[in-house]
């Protein structure tokens, strides 16, 4: 088959890129994460994918309108779902808006499948994540046959290619380094930096004395 990968990081592709090669598809790339924050994080990201494709020779589909990398509003659509309570009430929004334009650009150019490297991380929730592409996959089918999406006119919907990817994940942290490629520290969003540097703000902040904020 002729799968679009959704790639999120260059690490988190090596492997499913190598797995579906293996198994005989003609495999092409898509770098589309409005979720990634800082931009400047977003670049090295960016450039990884960019390092992993070649070293494959896979052809690489980039979102470079400005409007595919708008943080604000990324912010203003998850917001909504989010809450101390539930944190990862963001997620789903997230995951369902990057599978999306995924599965439309699939169709645009023809693909019999698309699929995501978000599926090689043992750190994601993985069956959400499938769920929602099988989800994206429905409903961009059923668009298609009422003719909601008129410049969508393929042969046929892109299906949503499954692949537990994360027996694969020691052999790509070790390709990771061996190759040089950049390994980014949390996940992507300005929700999840806070989550990973959050001990170390605590553990900081027990260094500083003096004068603090109080309610007067």
């Amino acid at each position: 088959m002729k799968i679009l990968l959704h790639i999120c990081c260059g690490p988190c592709a090596i492997m499913p890129i190598r797995r579906l090669l293996d198994e005989g598809h003609t495999v092409a790339g898509f770098f589309y994460n409005p979720n990634i924050h800082p931009l400047a994080e977003y670049l090295r990201r960016r450039e990884g994918a960019a390092e992993v494709a070649s070293r494959y020779g896979i052809e690489m589909h980039w979102a470079l309108d400005e409007k595919d990398y708008d943080s604000q509003a990324w912010l203003q659509m998850v917001l909504p779902a989010f809450s101390r309570e539930n944190p990862g009430g963001r997620c789903p929004l997230c995951w369902q808006q990057r599978l999306s334009k995924t599965a439309e650009l699939a169709a645009r150019l023809g693909f019999d499948a698309f699929s995501t490297s978000l599926l090689y991380s043992r750190r994601q929730r993985h069956e959400e994540i499938a769920e929602a592409g099988q989800s994206v996959a429905r409903n961009l089918e059923r668009n298609l046959d009422m003719g909601q999406q008129e410049n969508l006119k393929p042969a046929g919907a892109p299906l949503f290619l499954y692949r537990d990817f994360r027996p694969d994940w020691q052999a790509g942290i070790n390709l990771s380094k061996e190759w040089g490629i950049y390994r980014q520290p949390y996940c992507g969003c300005l929700f999840s930096e806070n989550d990973r540097y959050a001990n170390d703000l605590a553990k900081s902040n027990q260094n500083f004395t003096g004068h603090t904020l109080t309610e007067r």
